[in-house]
Formats: structure tokens, C-alpha cells, sequence
């Protein structure tokens, strides 16, 4: 049977020399608490238990004195016996306590997505990579005490494991809260340089327009008239950004008139869009599901989920290497082919114009935008059903 340990006192243990290895003494007046005396000749205290089958330390604050120690390791007992764990509900405390602080980074993060997130298009995206992809990492670091290299280490891992467009997002999203932060802040200073950027878009534009047999082919696979299909029509039809469509509400139509309200458009402007007939009998077919204002839609309660349609889509209609934003390259070109002017063609795309024009000329243009889109939907119609070759016999000459 070991021999019970000795009760320590405060001068004991102020004259504890210490050793080349670490060392740590039981005191006789708390069970489970030990001093430990580093070779440094720093000397600090932790309480040693067992749960569940395993041993455990529980490393107690610094600079406390000997009665406090007593009074934490009897408290640390009590949880033990209680089946709690207090190594963890420190750790859990030591969180709460550093997230409750301003200035960490999910801290920042979140200040700046209550503030300004009502004017960013891609907020939703943006809240759920900074939650999946950097607060498990960097969330309860200090801002100011992030380092580059840290954030380049956390973007070589998104990267491997997600491709280098994610690890460039998540660039993107710290480097506009560490601008926005700089502007907020008298001493930070956003650790983003230039050249830090792991995707450049440049390389990996998409040159993809669809030819009349593919557009043929699409035509034909969305003739079931369900909510994706009537959608992937209706991108055709008008070259809309596939969120704006999808997210489209009966509110939005006015007439033959759609109003993509400013909080929808990537360029923060309400933007008129005229449709053409044959797009105005895309959304007349849709039919209203429970009472929900939303047009392309099968719950009645969020947009078609894109994901899920093209992957059903493709099983119908096999088209090699296409997206759905090739559409709007697709429409761009055959406005083109109609013999559209450059400018209008922009305008119906919802392209911004350059920022002098656009200061000065504010004409609607719904005229022209609403001749465009009628040619569009004749093309489109002469595309998928195109005239029979009208062949006259010549006569044979003697």
C-alpha cells in the first residue's frame, strides 16, 4: 500500500528545486491535485482523475495560489463523481469566453455579414463557407493575430480537398471582412497581398455555345413541362442568370414586364426585363404550388434545386460537357445571329454598361429589349423546328 502524500504547504512549495525532467508531486490536502515543478523552475498545478476507464489531466490556471488550487480540484472531483468531464467544460468555457469576444475571427466574420450582408448577391454561399471551411480552423483565433502563412496553410487544405475555385472563394470572402475590418479598425491590417490568388478565372473562362442539334436535343428532354424543365426553357428564352430565374416570383411580372428587384441582380439595380410570348407561356404553365408565389419551384417553399433537376435532366438528354450558364452564352450568340445591336444585346443579358453611359443615359430601352427577345424566340422555334427544304423539280431540257 503506497504511504499517503504529504500535505503540501505554500513554502514547501516555493522551495521545490527543480529537476532536468518535469516533475509532479500529489498534495496530501486534495485529492487528485498535484504541483508540478517545469525544469524551467516555473511551478503550476493540474488534477489527475479517471473517467470512463481512462486516466485524465485537467490543467489548472497560473499564478493561483495553493488554497485555490484545493478549492478547483475539489471541484473538479465533484464533476468526476457527477460524470462529468471538467477538462472539457474548461474547454467549452475558454471557447464560449474567446467568442464572446469582438474581435475574433467568426467574430468579425459574422459582424460583417449582419451589416453588410443585405448587399451581397452571394450571402448565403458566403455564410456557409466561411462556417464549413474557415471557423473550424481560424474561427476562435484573434484576428489580429492571424498570419499569412496560417491562411495559406488553410487554403493549400481547401484546396486539396475541395479544388482550387473553393480555396479562391474563401480567399475572396476573408479578404473583403479583413478590408472591411482594416476600415472598422485603428490598428488592423488585412495580412492579404496580391499574388495570393489560387484560381485565375482568365484560364478557365468557358467558350461553350451549344449548337442548334444540342439546343434541338434540350428542347426536346424538357417536353415533360416539371419545374427544372420549364426553368432550363425559360434560360433559354430570356439569357437570365440561373438564380435570378429560379428564384423569380409572380410579384416580379408585371404585364409581359419581369422586374428583377435590385437584392436579386448581381449588379444591385432593378432590372426590367420584357418577355417574349413564347416566355410568357413558360411561366403561365407553371401551376401555383400551395399558394406559393415562387414560379419554378416543387415544394412551394424554396426554388427548384438545380442539382438534383440537371442530374435527372442529364439521364434524359446526353449532351456532352455543358452548363447551365452556357445558356446565356448560347442566347448572347444567337442575338447575335438575329442581327441584335451589341448594346441591346448586353442590356437584355443584364450586363452593366460602361459606368459614363450608364451615368448619363437612361432611357429604358424596353422597346428594342422587347424586339430582341421576340427575335430570340423565333430563332429558338425556327432551331428546334426548323422548315422542311422547299424543293422545286427542275424540268429536263432537251
Amino acid at each position: 500500500m503506497a504511504p499517503p502524500s504529504r500535505r503540501l504547504t505554500d513554502l514547501a512549495i516555493r522551495n521545490l528545486k527543480a529537476k532536468p525532467t518535469r516533475q509532479e508531486l500529489p498534495d496530501g490536502g486534495a485529492r487528485g491535485l498535484y504541483v508540478v515543478v517545469h525544469p524551467s523552475g516555473r511551478k503550476s498545478f493540474c488534477v489527475r482523475y479517471r473517467l470512463f476507464d481512462q486516466t485524465r489531466k485537467l490543467t489548472l490556471q497560473a499564478g493561483i495560489t495553493l488554497a485555490a488550487a484545493r478549492k478547483l480540484a475539489a471541484d473538479a472531483m465533484h464533476a468526476v463523481a457527477q460524470g462529468r468531464d471538467p477538462a472539457v467544460a474548461k474547454r467549452e468555457a475558454k471557447a464560449k469566453a474567446i467568442l464572446d469576444r469582438a474581435d475574433t475571427v467568426q467574430a468579425v466574420c459574422e459582424n460583417f455579414l449582419r451589416r453588410e450582408g443585405r448587399k451581397l448577391r452571394t450571402v448565403r454561399r458566403m455564410q456557409r463557407e466561411l462556417a464549413r471551411l474557415v471557423y473550424p480552423v481560424l474561427g476562435n483565433r484573434l484576428i489580429g493575430d492571424i498570419r499569412r502563412s496560417e491562411i495559406n496553410k488553410m487554403l493549400d487544405h481547401v484546396e486539396d480537398s475541395s479544388g482550387a475555385r473553393s480555396a479562391e472563394l474563401v480567399l475572396q470572402y476573408l479578404r473583403r471582412v479583413c478590408n472591411w475590418h482594416s476600415v472598422q479598425s485603428d490598428e488592423f491590417r488585412s495580412p492579404f497581398i496580391k499574388g495570393m490568388s489560387r484560381y485565375k478565372v482568365a484560364e478557365h473562362r468557358r467558350e461553350r455555345v451549344l449548337t442548334d442539334d444540342e439546343i434541338r436535343l434540350i428542347w426536346q428532354a424538357t417536353e415533360r413541362g416539371d419545374a427544372f424543365s420549364a426553368l432550363l426553357r425559360f434560360l433559354f428564352l430570356t439569357g437570365a442568370r440561373c438564380n435570378e430565374a429560379r428564384g423569380m416570383t409572380r410579384a416580379e411580372i408585371t404585364g409581359n414586364v419581369w422586374r428583377l428587384p435590385a437584392a436579386r441582380n448581381k449588379n444591385k439595380v432593378d432590372l426590367l426585363r420584357p418577355l417574349s410570348r413564347q416566355a410568357l407561356a413558360v411561366l403561365h404553365a407553371q401551376p401555383r404550388v400551395a399558394d406559393s408565389d415562387l414560379i419554378f419551384t416543387t415544394t412551394g417553399e424554396r426554388p427548384v434545386h438545380v442539382g438534383r433537376g440537371k442530374q435527372g435532366f442529364g439521364k434524359r438528354c446526353a449532351i456532352d460537357d455543358w452548363r447551365l450558364h452556357d445558356a446565356r452564352r448560347t442566347v448572347r450568340t444567337i442575338l447575335s445571329r438575329c442581327g441584335i445591336d451589341a448594346d441591346t444585346a448586353e442590356r437584355c443579358l443584364g450586363h452593366a454598361l460602361p459606368s459614363i453611359r450608364a451615368t448619363y443615359d437612361k432611357f429604358s430601352y424596353l422597346p428594342q429589349m422587347e424586339a430582341a427577345f421576340e427575335a430570340l424566340s423565333q430563332q429558338i422555334q425556327r432551331i428546334i423546328d426548323p422548315p422542311s427544304d422547299v424543293v422545286t423539280p427542275m424540268r429536263r431540257t432537251r
